[in-house]
């Protein structure tokens, strides 16, 4: 499974759009990490809490992102379309962020990984399910 789903980086029909939706959530897990940095850090707010936050706004960020770059093809152009396809990418990404936030609470609270580290691998375990739904409901 994870062999073929690496495959289609290279050569599979997806592997563009794949690969640029990859490149859309590393720039939007830097912008989450550093807003994560800067709540917690700079406004002593709860890791947890401030992840919920981070999360928020990079999501309008990739919406913006993926609808004129990965997805471009089947770009929700118009008002309508794409405040449709911004609600349905919040209702995605919205239902990964328990995923996400659990994830960031075990690894930090019961394996003791700095929230940072921990927070990016959160990130990479929700993307997965956060690609599929969006390839399939927002732009399917």
């Amino acid at each position: 499974m994870v062999q073929a789903f690496l495959r289609q980086f290279v050569d599979g029909p997806l592997a563009v759009q794949l690969r640029r939706f990859v490149a859309v959530g590393t720039v939007a897990a830097g912008i989450q990490m550093a807003l994560l940095w800067l709540f917690v850090d700079w406004g002593g707010i709860n890791y947890l809490v401030a992840a919920v936050f981070a999360i928020e706004m990079t999501i309008v960020i990739q919406y913006v992102l993926n609808n004129a770059w990965t997805f471009e093809a089947a770009a929700n152009t118009g008002r309508a379309a794409f405040l449709e396809g911004l609600v349905k990418t919040n209702l995605v990404r919205g239902s990964a962020i328990p995923l996400q936030l659990g994830v960031l609470y075990w690894l930090v609270g019961w394996r003791g990984i700095s929230y940072l580290l921990a927070n990016a691998i959160a990130i990479l375990v929700s993307g997965v399910y956060r690609y599929v739904l969006d390839a399939r409901w927002t732009w399917g």
